[in-house]
C-alpha cells in the first residue's frame, strides 16, 4: 500500500517535494493556508485606470536559473519541461547601473563577458581576473554538485565520509572550498574594481546574505548562471508555480489550499498525522515547505521545539517590493536590471549589521514587457522593484518607515537609472513591506530567502531535510538545506521527497531523471 504523506506548504518547494512523491508513487495531500498555490510565486494584477488593460507582476522571485531542477522533477514523472513548461533564455541576463554613471551587462559567455570588462575598465587586468573568477567558481559549482546538492545535508558530516572519503582528492575538494574566506574576499581578490565586485557581490542576493559574510563556496553560483543560463518562464515565474501544481494534480496529488495547519500529532517521536482546523489527517510522513524553525517552534512543539528555538538561527533579509504600472516604457532598461549603491560595505553594513535600512540603497528592476509584451497594456511597463532590507527587529514600524523609503527608492532611480520621470510615468501600484512578507507567507520575521547563509565556514548549511529529531518529518524550502533561491528550493523539495522515497523502501530516481538532472559539462564530457 502506497505510504502517506502530508506536504505542509504549497510554495515552489513544497509542490517539487508533492510532485515527486507522488511520482514515485506515494499517496500526497497538499494543504496550504493561502488560497492559492505556488507561496511567494503568486501574481499581481492591477487594472490601469484608464481601462487600458492591466499591470500583471510576478510578485516573489523573477529570475530562473538552473534550469535542470525542473527538467530532474518533471522527468520524474516522465514529462520533457520544455514542452510543459517553456523557458525563454535572456542575454544580457542583468543590466548593471552604477552611482558614477556607467552601465555594464553581465552577459553569459565568459569570453565575452572578459572582453566587455576590458572595454569598461581598460588597462587593468580585470577581464582576465573575471575568468580567473569564473573558473573558480566552476570548481566550487562541481565540488557543490559533488558533496552538497541533491542529498539531505545539515552539517559536513552529511557531506563527507570521514573514514570513506578522506583520500587525496576528496582532501584537495574540501581545501578548494577556501571555508575561511568570505565570497567579498574571493571577489576583490580577482577583480578589484568596486563597480564590477557589486556586479559579482549579489550572487549573495539570491540568498539574501552579505558578501562580506557569506561563504567562499557562494561563489559557485557565478558558474551556475554563466554555464546554465538566466531563464524566463513563458507567462513568468507565476507559470512554474502553476506548472508544478498541474503536474501534481495529473499525479493524484490532492491539493486543498485555505487550509493552515496548527499543530502535528507525534507519539513516541514519530509523525501520525496533521491537524487542520478540528481535523486530523493521518499520516505516514510530513514534508515541512513551512519556515524550517517555525515548523518546530509552531507544529513540533514539545522538546523538539524548544531545543530548536535555542539554536541561534539568522534569519535571510527582508525586502520592500514596489509594483509600478507603467504608461509608458523605459527603452534603456533591459529584462532585468540592477541598479547599485554607492557604497556597497555602507550598504550592507546597514542591513545585515546594523538592522536598518540602507540609506542609498541597491535596487533590482524586472521590466518584463522586454520579454513578454503581455505583462503590461500596450506601450506601458510592469515594473517590479525590489530593495532588500533588514529582517523585522521589534522597533520597526514600517507603516511610518515606508512612506518615507518608498521616496528614497524613487529617488534612487532617478538618480541612477535614468528613470528622471519615472513619478510622472506611475499610473497604478503595489507594495509589499517585510511585515505583509512576514503575515503572508508564515516565513521567520519578514525574511524573504529563510536563514541567512552568514558564517566563512558553515554558513552554507541550513537546517537538515531529513529531521534527526522527529521520525517521519522532513523539510524544504528556503529554510531548509540547500538554501534559497528558485532551483535551490525546488532542490530541496526534490531532496526531501527523495529521503521519505529511500527511507521508506521506495522505487528510487529513474535513469531519465537522473540524466535530466546532470549539469551541462558532465553531459558536454559525456557527448565526447
Amino acid at each position: 500500500m502506497a505510504d502517506r504523506v502530508v506536504v505542509v506548504g504549497g510554495g515552489l518547494g513544497g509542490l517539487a517535494a508533492a510532485c515527486v512523491a507522488a511520482a514515485r508513487g506515494h499517496k500526497v495531500t497538499l494543504l496550504d493556508k493561502n488560497p492559492w498555490l505556488g507561496g511567494k510565486a503568486a501574481v499581481l494584477t492591477l487594472d490601469a485606470p484608464d481601462g487600458s488593460g492591466s499591470f500583471r507582476f510576478d510578485m516573489g522571485p523573477t529570475i530562473l536559473t538552473v534550469p535542470r531542477v525542473l527538467r530532474r522533477i518533471f522527468a520524474e514523472a516522465g514529462r520533457d519541461q520544455a514542452v510543459e513548461l517553456p523557458l525563454i533564455r535572456l542575454d544580457p541576463q542583468w543590466r548593471c547601473f552604477f552611482e558614477d554613471g556607467t552601465r555594464i551587462d553581465l552577459m553569459a559567455d565568459v569570453a565575452t563577458m572578459q572582453a566587455e570588462i576590458e572595454k569598461f575598465a581598460p588597462g587593468r587586468g580585470l577581464g582576465e581576473g573575471y575568468r580567473k573568477f569564473q573558473e573558480e567558481s566552476r570548481h566550487l559549482h562541481g565540488v557543490s554538485e559533488k558533496f552538497f546538492f541533491w542529498r539531505p545535508v545539515e552539517g559536513v558530516t552529511d557531506t563527507i565520509d570521514m573514514k570513506a572519503n578522506m583520500n587525496p582528492g576528496t582532501i584537495r575538494d574540501v581545501l578548494s572550498l577556501k571555508m575561511g574566506q568570505t565570497a567579498a574576499k574571493v571577489i576583490r581578490g580577482h577583480v578589484p574594481d568596486e563597480r564590477l565586485a557589486q556586479m559579482l557581490d549579489h550572487y549573495c542576493q539570491y540568498i539574501g546574505s552579505s558578501p562580506y559574510l557569506a561563504p567562499a563556496v557562494v561563489c559557485s553560483i557565478g558558474d551556475m548562471q554563466a554555464s546554465e543560463g538566466v531563464w524566463y518562464p513563458v507567462g513568468g515565474t507565476r507559470a512554474v508555480a502553476e506548472g508544478l501544481a498541474k503536474l501534481a494534480g495529473e499525479l493524484g496529488v490532492e491539493l486543498r489550499t485555505s487550509a493552515e495547519v496548527t499543530g502535528f500529532d507525534i507519539e513516541d517521536g514519530a509523525i501520525k498525522g496533521v491537524r487542520v482546523g478540528s481535523e486530523t489527517i493521518a499520516c505516514d510522513a510530513v514534508i515541512s515547505n513551512m519556515d524550517a524553525v517555525r515548523t518546530y517552534t509552531e507544529l513540533v512543539g514539545g522538546a523538539p521545539g524548544r531545543k530548536y528555538a535555542k539554536r541561534k538561527f539568522e534569519p535571510a533579509c527582508s525586502g520592500v517590493v514596489l509594483y509600478l504600472g507603467l504608461n509608458k516604457r523605459y527603452d534603456h532598461l533591459a529584462h532585468h536590471d540592477f541598479v547599485f549603491s554607492r557604497d556597497a560595505e555602507e550598504e550592507f553594513d546597514a542591513i545585515y549589521k546594523k538592522g536598518e535600512p540602507a540609506p542609498d540603497p541597491t535596487a533590482y528592476l524586472a521590466a518584463t514587457s522586454c520579454s513578454d509584451d503581455t505583462t503590461a497594456p500596450e506601450g506601458g511597463e510592469a515594473l517590479y522593484v525590489l530593495v532588500h532590507t533588514p529582517y523585522l527587529r521589534p522597533h520597526h514600524d514600517w507603516s511610518k518607515i515606508f512612506p518615507k523609503y518608498r521616496q528614497t527608492i524613487l529617488d534612487k532611480l532617478k538618480r541612477t537609472a535614468g528613470l528622471e520621470d519615472i513619478e510622472e510615468r506611475i499610473v497604478v501600484e503595489g507594495k509589499l513591506t517585510p511585515v505583509d512578507i512576514h503575515e503572508r507567507y508564515k516565513v521567520l520575521d519578514g525574511a524573504i530567502y529563510g536563514l541567512a547563509s552568514h558564517g566563512s565556514f558553515t554558513g552554507a548549511f541550513k537546517p537538515g531535510n531529513r529531521s534527526k529529531l522527529v521520525k517521519g518529518l522532513y523539510l524544504c524550502g528556503g529554510a531548509a538545506h540547500p538554501g534559497p533561491g528558485m532551483p535551490m528550493v525546488m532542490m530541496s523539495g526534490w531532496i526531501a521527497a527523495d529521503a521519505l522515497d529511500r527511507d521508506r523502501g521506495g522505487r528510487g530516481m529513474s535513469d531519465s531523471a537522473r540524466e535530466a538532472g546532470r549539469r551541462e559539462a558532465e553531459r558536454a564530457v559525456a557527448a565526447e
